[in-house]
């Protein structure tokens, strides 16, 4: 019982896995639709958040099927709480890359950012990125050395969130209201995506230590 038991376990690790993979590839593709006004590219991110959606509700429902059918205890019952608010996080984290898409969808065939600030959201995406990459190469691995990059990879995010702003509260940025609500609700897309990457590596050192610390703010 045992056995079969870890084994669906690790089918659950894996399919977290390719999730992270998933909105890895659409925060990629929500960049590059943004700042190259790709119309295709963007309508590819919107289309691949509805296969996460799906992706979660079918991992939960074998979440939820291990938790009533196989009696976990201790440490097995941690690691299906702590799959459960992986998932949580991953799916929100497709939300946010699909919210980027959609103003680069919104705006085309003009470019929703301005010349000005092409080099602070090119690393935003780059950034974020590279920081989901981390966090399914955590739950696949167990490296705890892991968090601690993905927490710093975070910081840069936070800074380059930061950096934006100092553009468009400048009394000689030249853009409109418009322009400067949508350049504020995308730098903050980017910036709670990386903060449920943050989240998914607490839960993971969780995990494995049986202890949580919180690696950062709370997302939402």
């Amino acid at each position: 019982m045992r056995t079969v038991f870890h084994a669906r376990l690790e089918d659950v690790v894996e399919r977290l896995v390719s999730m992270t993979g998933a909105v890895a590839d659409m925060i990629g593709e929500a960049t590059a639709a943004l700042l190259t006004c790709d119309l295709e590219r963007a309508e590819k991110c919107v289309s691949a958040d509805r296969a996460v959606n799906r992706a979660q509700e079918a991992v939960d429902e074998q979440i939820i099927d291990l938790m009533t059918r196989q009696g976990p205890v201790a440490t097995d019952m941690r690691s299906l709480v702590a799959a459960l608010r992986i998932s949580t996080d991953l799916e929100r984290m497709g939300d946010l890359a699909a919210h980027v898409a959609k103003v680069a969808r919104r705006r085309y065939p003009d470019r929703a950012v301005p010349d000005s600030l092409v080099e602070t959201f090119a690393g935003l995406g780059s950034k974020s990125q590279t920081i989901a990459e981390k966090t399914g190469l955590l739950m696949a691995s167990r490296e705890l050395d892991l968090c601690d990059e993905i927490k710093r990879d975070d910081d840069e995010i936070d800074r380059l969130h930061r950096s934006m702003f100092l553009v468009v509260l400048d009394h000689r940025w030249p853009g409109t209201a418009e322009q400067a609500v949508d350049l504020a609700l995308m730098g903050r897309y980017f910036e709670r995506f990386g903060d449920h990457a943050v989240l998914i590596a607490g839960h993971v050192r969780y995990l494995i230590t049986g202890t949580y610390e919180r690696l950062g703010t709370p997302a939402r």
